[in-house]
């Protein structure tokens, strides 16, 4: 047992917990978007996947990605005082980011089991398929854009293999779902929804923020690859993203908690590349692409994903990884040793599988047994559909 490895378990153990942390975030950030009858579900539904991912990473989708299962003797697994189970750990909380991501999409009307078997199967099998390609060089895709484009196809902390991939499924989990009963009318107005707590909300917003430097810098997996440029180019990507969505969303307090979010998702692939300047600029391009995306999703298109999970994590991150290739560039500031072509490639690789993946899972179990919730239980809510319970359970008792 090495000095290094004993510090190097525990800088990946400190990205792992906080990252998990950062799946707070996500409930919190659904919570106050959705009405006060689906608040309950939304927590349930987080933790929930989160359980159910941690299975089926754990027996399936870690060994689609690497190769590497745990069928051993515990003394073999505690080798390197654990960094195996560790890197294991932090992966898991990628890997559980996906159905957390797909939960805001389709929130206040999805069966709550069927999206359990959703989870394992993506988090099993459609998500570990293409981390795989990207992070562990299967199918030697890596080594082909390599000899073909000069560069691999560079994600340092998963705009693409992460966000890009969770977007779109979240996108085709909502498109085989179906829109919430009287969110649009047959004559083409729109009802709207207001979020049911910006406290809330901005809670949500924070947690992930302060997680995300988890995510992106313990992306080094090691602690003599720790940068100071990863941790500064997010937090301006972050304040890149916040003010564009505030100028452009005109104050609305949800679009300016999830500006800093859109800009974070789009500066994980080159974080570790980019000029500060230049995430900045990534940051505020995303966090305008977010605003005017879910605007045009929701009233043009009237596709009603609620949390606006494809703009922010399907399209900030294809961005983001597109983003890499650009900024990356020396005569943009960036570090170099990255190709644009390589970075379409992947970017359209992942969306293809997110999004065929998704179709395939959704398709099965909408055909299968269902994945909507009842016009009666939608309308009662979630919360007391599902759990039995709301949010503010004293209000409903004669006491």
């Amino acid at each position: 047992m090495t000095h290094s490895s004993t510090s190097d378990v525990l800088f990946l153990l400190l990205g792992a917990v906080m990252i998990l942390a950062m799946h707070a975030g996500f409930a919190f950030l659904e919570l106050g978007t959705v009405r006060k009858k689906n608040q309950v579900n939304a927590l349930v539904k987080i933790l929930t996947d989160f359980a159910v991912s941690a299975i089926a990473y754990f027996f399936i989708g870690y060994g689609v990605a690497y190769g590497v299962h745990f069928f051993q003797p515990a003394s073999a697994l505690n080798a390197e005082s654990g960094y195996g189970l560790v890197k294991f750990f932090f992966l898991l909380t990628f890997a559980a980011a996906i159905p957390a991501i797909v939960s805001g999409g389709i929130a206040e009307r999805a069966k709550f089991h069927p999206q359990s078997a959703a989870t394992f199967l993506l988090v099993g099998f459609v998500y570990p398929f293409f981390e795989g390609i990207a992070w562990n060089n299967h199918y030697g895709v890596q080594d082909w854009l390599t000899h073909a484009f000069g560069q691999p196809f560079h994600d340092f902390a998963g705009s693409v293999v992460v966000h890009a991939v969770g977007g779109w499924i979240g996108l085709a989990a909502v498109l085989n779902l179906g829109a919430r009963r009287g969110r649009y009318s047959k004559e083409g107005r729109i009802a709207a929804h207001p979020p049911s707590s910006i406290p809330f909300l901005a809670l949500g917003a924070w947690i992930l923020i302060v997680g995300w430097f988890g995510f992106n810098v313990m992306s080094a997996q090691k602690l003599e690859g720790i940068s100071g440029l990863v941790a500064i180019n997010s937090l301006m990507a972050m304040v890149g993203g916040t003010l564009t969505a505030m100028w452009l969303g005109k104050n609305d307090p949800g679009f300016i908690h999830n500006g800093p979010l859109a800009g974070l998702v789009a500066v994980c692939a080159g974080s570790d590349l980019m000029h500060p300047a230049g995430a900045l600029v990534v940051g505020a391009i995303a966090g305008a692409l977010f605003v005017q995306l879910f605007t045009l999703t929701q009233n043009r298109w009237k596709i009603d994903d609620v949390l606006g999970v494809w703009p922010l994590h399907g399209l900030c991150g294809a961005w983001g990884g597109i983003a890499a290739g650009l900024f990356g560039q020396p005569w943009l500031g960036g570090a170099g040793h990255v190709s644009l072509v390589s970075q379409l490639i992947g970017t359209l690789g992942g969306i293809a599988v997110g999004f065929g993946g998704g179709y395939l899972v959704y398709g099965l179990l909408k055909r299968s047994v269902g994945i909507r919730l009842s016009e009666e239980e939608e309308f009662n809510g979630a919360d007391l559909s599902i759990h039995q319970i709301t949010a503010t359970p004293e209000r409903e008792s004669n006491w």
